[in-house]
């Protein structure tokens, strides 16, 4: 909207012009959606006690978690509240990626709020079937899909083509089968960050720091000159996600600020599955949908640790591989204080990213 409202009148008055670099508005994008939680945060947590809209602890998790029963939840609405907000405010919306990933963003949203709508008003004691969270999920992340092969004529040449990490030649062309990968990068990123909120600002942190790492390569991606320089796909206008990345971490950061250990506030499924699908939407966009495997690595170990768990608890008759999964129950009922458990996952999603950041040049 400030972009639009603002930058016309550059002419006029030249320290308007300002506006259409992107590093600036990615940065009050940030601060404006991190002020927002921060100002907001406080009301919504009252608002949520007052509606009783609490945490319901599982019986069958760590007994460490049942005084966490009746926290507030739902913070998700916070972060989705101030992303959209500073979005509207800073970003371009000339820019098809920016109406795709506020699709993402409201769509997928959706789905969670549904979710935790149905558990906390007891409609459904668990919420959404899985099958049906799985299915909106996938039409979806199938329309995100169908745009991006069919309709984007920014693509023209390699909209199917999957790039992968470390070879620059090695660039096989999936045809109709992309559709199908997008699906899983999409979903999969979703439920995986999902799967990873069960502690006090673990899903957060390594969203924030996978949001960054996004954050440089969609800048790059939009830039000409360092896209051909690092031999990597030049998305004419990708540059603009810059933006959104931004809002995306300030509205983290802030909400992290209610967030960390003791919790006040839980995200809750309107913002893990919001927030997966978001980074799953970012990394095919910019074409780094296999980088996301490293980048997201924390998301992804956590889901594996659960397909792992459940897949030998069936074929050994009853046997498990961890004390508990996800992961980090695994960690907790070794001993390890939750804080600990938090911080080091931090510690990891962090060396992932720089890992990340650096297969950009070594190819």
């Amino acid at each position: 909207m400030l972009y639009h409202l603002l930058y016309p009148l550059h002419e006029t008055f030249s320290f308007l012009n300002i506006f259409k670099y992107i590093t600036f508005r990615a940065a009050y994008a940030g601060l404006t959606a991190l002020l927002l939680c921060l100002f907001a945060g406080p009301k919504i947590i009252r608002m949520m006690k007052e509606f009783e809209i609490g945490e319901k602890i599982r019986e069958d998790g760590p007994k460490s978690h049942l005084q966490k029963s009746g926290t507030p939840t739902m913070g998700g609405l916070l972060i989705l509240g101030a992303l959209l907000t500073a979005t509207l405010l800073w970003a371009n919306f000339s820019n098809e990626y920016i109406l795709l990933l506020l699709f993402v963003t409201i769509g997928f949203g959706g789905i969670g709020f549904a979710d935790d709508y149905m558990k906390m008003r007891k409609i459904r004691a668990n919420g959404m079937k899985g099958v049906e969270k799985l299915v909106l999920q996938v039409i979806i992340a199938s329309l995100v899909g169908i745009y991006i092969m069919y309709f984007d004529s920014n693509r023209a040449g390699f909209g199917t083509i999957l790039e992968i990490p470390f070879f620059k030649n090695l660039k096989p062309d999936l045809d109709w089968f992309y559709l199908v990968f997008i699906v899983l990068v999409i979903v999969g990123t979703s439920n995986a960050v999902n799967l990873t909120d069960g502690l006090d600002g673990l899903a957060i942190g390594p969203i924030i720091i996978a949001t960054f790492a996004l954050m440089v390569i969609t800048y790059i991606s939009g830039h000409h000159r360092f896209a051909n320089y690092l031999m990597i796909y030049n998305i004419k206008g990708g540059g603009e996600l810059t933006v959104f990345c931004g809002a995306v971490i300030g509205s983290c950061l802030g909400f992290l600020w209610f967030n960390t250990y003791p919790a006040q506030i839980f995200m809750g499924d309107v913002g893990s599955v919001s927030l997966g699908g978001i980074l799953g939407t970012l990394a095919v966009i910019v074409k780094h949908e296999l980088l996301l495997f490293f980048i997201g690595g924390v998301f992804v170990i956590e889901a594996m640790s659960v397909i792992i768990q459940v897949g030998y608890f069936k074929i050994s008759g009853g046997k498990r591989v961890f004390r508990m999964a996800p992961l980090h129950h695994h960690f907790e009922e070794k001993g390890w204080a939750e804080p600990k458990v938090i911080v080091r996952f931090w510690i990891v999603a962090i060396i992932l990213a720089l890992f990340s950041l650096s297969t950009l040049k070594i190819r």
